[in-house]
């Protein structure tokens, strides 16, 4: 199919949105990935305190992020990556949860990415047990991969959208949501309290 997007997937340290570790991003354009980027984020202050249940999930610690960027830092990168796609995440509550904690708490414009939720999708496409992500990505055919790891999460949520849309034959996200009965959302900003 020829569709076009990009999908994101983000690991946090603690249960706090604001809290981003590690960013998977992969760009499909004509229902293939043609582009994979990964790194690490090193949280804000306020935010910092790696968590074990976390790090024993994803495997990203304290000392790994040191030298890393912080959020403010590479949103630029992440902006770039994205350019004008609409954004696709497994769970993308979660995930745009993530940015507009960040760019709160870091006090940064929040981008008005467009976005669908891949859970929704396959809720509309696949009769299966769960929709978490491993059953997902195994019903539209993308098996062994590392789960929580931002950048392979980021490859299964792609399989899922590429898959939905060649089951519903629909040239792009746009078309694919209205097909079946979802909506492409817009990220929108925390609210500010005055």
């Amino acid at each position: 199919m020829p569709i076009d997007f990009t999908a994101i997937d983000f690991e946090t340290a603690n249960s706090s949105s604001a809290s981003a570790c590690q960013v998977g991003l992969v760009r499909v354009r004509d229902g293939v990935v043609v582009e994979r980027e990964d790194w690490l984020i090193r949280p804000p202050e306020q935010h910092a305190t790696f968590e074990p249940f976390n790090v024993h999930l994803h495997g990203v610690s304290e000392e790994m992020t040191r030298g890393a960027e912080r959020w403010e830092e590479q949103l630029p990168r992440l902006l770039n990556f994205v350019g004008s796609d609409v954004v696709v995440a497994h769970n993308a509550g979660f995930d745009m949860g993530v940015i507009r904690a960040s760019c709160s708490v870091t006090v940064q414009p929040t981008p008005k990415f467009k976005y669908l939720c891949s859970v929704q999708v396959s809720r509309k496409t696949y009769e299966i047990p769960s929709h978490s992500l491993p059953f997902a990505a195994a019903e539209a055919g993308f098996t062994e991969f590392q789960h929580h790891n931002a950048l392979a999460d980021a490859e299964a949520c792609a399989a899922i959208i590429v898959d939905a849309a060649a089951r519903a034959e629909a040239p792009d996200v746009t078309t694919l949501a209205k097909t079946l009965g979802l909506k492409v959302a817009t990220l929108k900003a925390i609210p500010l309290k005055l």
